[in-house]
């Protein structure tokens, strides 16, 4: 059965617009929304003005009529959001649709073939969107399927959050995460010169590097070496040669210092930050995506059978995670809401993205900042921000409704009920609505 066709004509109240760029809101708004796109917003009396006038004036031109052909633009379908505070959807800058960790779940899934490997990722793109994430960054998937599934989401065959994915993460032969098909092994510049590209031709819209051990590396350590400055040199050279930013899995800060030297867009996790090392990465503006909730998640481990060893490395590096957080923000680092773990899994009450941004707000970022951390700053990141990450005419209509001010506490985003996508409204908890 094909979905309903949205109406191209739409006028959102009942609503205050979160400004997520300043941290203003603005009580009794409305915003006008025409083929997807954001064409007018602001006080309500005065947004309803201008499109009486628009509804007059205006006429468009019919989908797949001939040149000259128009008809006169209707009278807008409104959408009453009842009091709801609206925002940007969110975007979640450390996604893996494939994740498959050590243990008893982790198994199941890289036993997939690429049938159900595919059914399990768009699955998962399903229940995200649910959760008011309407960007991901997928930052290694299996198979290069996130390809497949970011066109499949574009083109309306699949109903997803909008995908920007690096495609297969390059490592050195052993290094972190080798034993799946969500990593290539590289040796040597030459090696990981033909790496980036293998990835770009594939489709990649950026790069991603493992420069460290992890949590997940049985038989390494978070502190543990991986590239030799060369390779590193040759992956961040070779990807901005193609106009593909960097991002890098990275714990320890002597490696992360390299590689912000030699250009490094941006570090994942960064567990073991110094000042002098968020210095740099300020100075050189490097962002940090810290996944905060990944060294704080015992019961999701559980639910996964995820061994104790692993459980061990990750609580352990609780601590020493937030402090360097903390020394990022002291620095002025740009910091990106990423929660590695699964972006819809019902984690401690609410979502394991909203979770992740609670800690950033907690930990020394505030809720306004924590704000644009998911929303506007990612967009920056990304290259996306004329389209997303604010509410602004001319940006395309991804939006959520939440009860309660998330200015004032990032925690309200636990009361969402309303996602549109693209002009397309995807969850109304009041209508029972939903294309989950």
């Amino acid at each position: 059965m094909s979905a309903p066709v949205p109406p191209r004509h739409q006028l959102l109240v009942g609503c205050s617009v979160v400004e997520v760029e300043t941290g203003g809101v603005m009580a009794v708004a409305a915003v006008r929304i025409l083929d997807g796109e954001i064409v007018d917003l602001g006080p309500e009396l005065e947004v309803r003005e201008r499109m009486r006038l628009a509804v007059a004036r205006e006429s468009v031109p019919r989908a797949g009529a001939g040149t000259g052909t128009a008809e006169a633009l209707e009278a807008p379908v409104e959408v009453d959001l009842g009091g709801a505070h609206l925002l940007p959807g969110l975007l979640n800058m450390h996604t893996h649709f494939s994740l498959a960790l050590p243990g008893t779940r982790g198994a199941e899934i890289a036993g997939f073939d690429a049938h159900a490997l595919a059914l399990y990722m768009a699955d998962g793109a399903r229940r995200t969107l649910m959760e008011g994430v309407t960007t991901v960054r997928c930052v290694a998937e299996k198979d290069h399927a996130d390809f497949a599934l970011r066109d499949a989401i574009a083109a309306g065959r699949a109903v997803g959050p909008r995908i920007l994915t690096a495609g297969r993460a390059l490592v050195c032969t052993g290094g972190h995460g080798h034993e799946g098909s969500d990593t290539l092994e590289c040796d040597g510049a030459v090696g990981f010169r033909r790496g980036v590209r293998s990835q770009i031709k594939a489709g990649a819209d950026l790069i991603k590097v493992m420069i460290s051990g992890g949590i997940a590396g049985e038989h390494e350590q978070i502190s543990t070496p991986q590239l030799h400055r060369d390779e590193m040199e040759a992956a961040i050279s070779t990807a901005h040669a193609w106009g593909r930013k960097v991002t890098a899995h990275a714990g320890p800060a002597s490696v992360i210092a390299e590689a912000v030297a030699l250009g490094l867009d941006c570090v994942e996790h960064g567990y073991q930050l110094t000042p002098d090392v968020a210095a740099a990465m300020a100075a050189q503006g490097t962002a940090l995506v810290p996944t905060l909730v990944v060294t704080r998640c015992g019961a999701f481990f559980d639910e996964l059978g995820v061994p104790a060893w692993m459980q061990k490395r990750s609580l352990d590096a609780g601590p020493r995670h937030r402090e360097s957080y903390e020394m990022a923000l002291e620095a002025g680092v740009t910091v990106l809401l990423g929660s590695d773990m699964p972006p819809f899994w019902h984690f401690e009450g609410t979502s394991a993205t909203v979770r992740e941004l609670e800690y950033m707000a907690e930990f020394g970022l505030g809720p306004v900042k924590a704000l644009a951390a998911a929303t506007i700053e990612p967009a920056r990141w990304l290259g996306v921000d004329t389209l997303v990450g604010s509410i602004a005419v001319g940006k395309r209509a991804d939006l959520i409704a939440i009860d309660g001010d998330p200015t004032a506490d990032v925690s309200a985003l636990r009361s969402l009920r309303w996602v549109m996508a693209d002009g397309v409204v995807v969850r109304d908890d009041a209508a029972g609505v939903s294309r989950g």
